[in-house]
């Protein structure tokens, strides 16, 4: 192999002799043109030279998506894999994501500056149908979080039976430093980039963290005016007013109390006779946190980003969620509660505990400490795999996230539905067709958990990989 260096000249590598002539061989000169300058003269001509870089050559790096939390991802699927008895064919095409986006968005800002805004989109699935997942806007986002994150949505997409493989994406900024206007170029920038890898039968972007029905109206609209007619199917949870559905934006957490209500019903427990604690008050804690009071339950704590607060003979949600609306978060609210952490919540005495913050929340270093008798996941990922150990260790039930925040992606199929026939439902007859969508897939996981003996989220990791290895042995790998 040559040396990269070249010719270096005697003052040590400062300078770098090229001979143009020896390069283009004996050619005549060509003159100026379309293609290219001349070259007239024989004579070497020099040039600065760079200063030396790290070696080119380097060992193969791991996939640039394998983080800790999608490692956590694989590590529930391979255990899962080992229960599922599927084909080898399945498990190599269900490991990695088919697709994985990198994009760099050029974005100006209101000051006339311009900033780049590092962008992903994973796709993990399409095996069932076209992918489905959200998008977030969050400072840490990366590669491996949508990764994750897409393998979780292709599991739920299967275990509620729609015809969906699973994708996540996102954009790494601070929205709470930014203006509206800027978060609307951020999402019109972005929607032009992903155009040529979204669409209605491809796949259909939602609302996630940090973006909602106005950030799905900017990339309806933007993928509208380059298609050159409306398309509201390219996008699900937009406002009603373009093609979006009622009980969107209430699904997610109406659907977790749906399956706390369905676990409650087979664990012989009255739910309006128990006591919970809800992690998160945004659009699914806030939520979960209303229907549980709206049944009876006790809710003796709830926690946003600010902190939480706790009363044990129960909170006020209405006017907790009146002072969240004209306040933004928790913060300051003193009214007959005392002020908690996080931390302090999760370790609360109570009967169920609602996760639904964000990754991550309950870890081996603080499972062992929890004091309740079910968990619901409302967030994606909120338990690590350590904890998930101690809590089966403790007998502490867990409702897996796959299943029990599924409502929101069910009702974005019901949108989606209703965009591409044009023929739209009232509100309830979309919370009767969830809460049939929910029970059914409750009921199928709890077979499996008791025929099985196994952890229910195992049951609905087995139960759902059999749902895609069934369409992908039907189908086969092309070509």
């Amino acid at each position: 192999m040559r040396d990269l260096d070249g010719d270096r000249s005697a003052d040590g590598g400062k300078e770098l002799r090229v001979a143009h002539v020896d390069r283009i061989g004996s050619r005549p000169p060509r003159r100026n043109g379309p293609c290219g300058p001349s070259f007239e003269s024989t004579r070497p001509t020099t040039m600065a030279y760079p200063a030396a870089v790290a070696k080119v050559a380097h060992a193969a790096p791991t996939l640039e998506w394998d983080t800790p939390l999608y490692q956590q991802a694989r590590t529930q699927l391979e255990h899962a894999l080992e229960l599922s008895e599927i084909p080898e064919m399945v498990t190599t095409r269900l490991r990695h994501p088919e697709r994985a986006l990198i994009l760099m968005l050029p974005v100006e800002m209101d000051d006339g500056s311009f900033r780049s805004f590092p962008a992903y989109r994973v796709q993990h699935s399409s095996v069932l149908g076209p992918t489905k997942g959200g998008i977030r806007y969050d400072d840490g986002v990366d590669l491996g979080e949508c990764a994750a994150l897409a393998m979780w949505m292709t599991w739920k997409c299967a275990l509620l039976r729609l015809p969906y493989g699973g994708a996540k994406g996102g954009v790494r900024c601070n929205p709470r430093e930014l203006s509206t206007p800027e978060v609307a170029r951020i999402t019109r920038r972005l929607t032009a980039e992903l155009a040529p890898f979204i669409g209605p039968e491809l796949d259909i972007p939602a609302p996630d963290m940090a973006t909602n029905e106005q950030t799905m109206a900017w990339m309806m609209d933007t993928y509208s005016m380059q298609m050159g007619h409306a398309v509201p199917e390219i996008v699900t949870g937009k406002p009603v007013s373009i093609g979006g559905s009622l009980f969107r934006h209430e699904a997610t957490g109406a659907g977790v109390v749906m399956v706390v209500e369905r676990a409650c019903h087979r664990l012989g427990w009255d739910l309006a006779a128990q006591s919970c604690t809800v992690q998160g008050f945004g659009n699914v804690g806030g939520i979960a946190a209303s229907e549980l009071h709206d049944k009876g339950a006790r809710v003796v704590a709830v926690s946003d980003i600010s902190g939480g607060v706790y009363a044990p003979t129960g909170l006020d949600i209405p006017s907790l969620h009146a002072y969240v609306a004209e306040n933004g978060s928790l913060e300051g609210y003193t009214t007959d509660v005392a002020r908690i952490t996080n931390e302090e919540l999760l370790e609360l005495e109570c009967d169920i505990l609602v996760l639904a913050a964000r990754e991550d929340q309950v870890t081996g270093a603080n499972a062992g400490k929890l004091s309740c008798k079910l968990v619901a996941e409302g967030a994606n990922g909120p338990t690590s795999v350590e904890g998930d150990r101690i809590l089966a260790e403790r007998n502490i039930p867990v409702l897996p996230d796959i299943l029990t925040n599924a409502g929101g992606v069910t009702v974005s199929y019901f949108e989606w539905v209703q965009d591409l026939g044009r023929l739209f439902w009232d509100r309830d007859e979309i919370r009767r067709r969830l809460a049939d969508k929910m029970s059914d897939a409750f009921d199928r996981v709890w077979e499996v958990s008791q025929e099985r003996a196994i952890t229910l989220r195992d049951a609905a990791l087995v139960a759902a990989i059999r749902e895609v290895s069934a369409a992908l042995e039907a189908r086969g790998i092309y070509p």
